[in-house]
């Protein structure tokens, strides 16, 4: 193996990244699961801060947190 060998993808950012995705899609499963796709739409697009935008908003940093884990990490020499 080489000493520029670069894992890619296997990083913190990625890590934190996945979990975010992971959990704001379980809870938005459940959401739906539970109250049924039109009532959680009904609460998605209104006015007020509620659980399903606050997932929608972690499933983006996660995606986010995802893409800066597989940007391509340049070491100063």
């Amino acid at each position: 193996m080489s000493h520029e060998y670069y894992r890619r993808g296997k990083n913190w950012f990625t890590a934190i990244g996945t979990m975010f995705c992971i959990m704001a899609t379980i809870v938005l499963a459940r959401q739906i699961l539970v109250w049924g796709f039109d009532f959680v739409e009904e609460f998605l697009f209104n006015a007020e801060i509620t659980n399903e935008k606050v997932s929608v908003a972690m499933l983006a940093f996660g995606f986010i947190m995802i893409g800066l884990g597989f940007r391509k990490n340049v070491k100063a020499r």
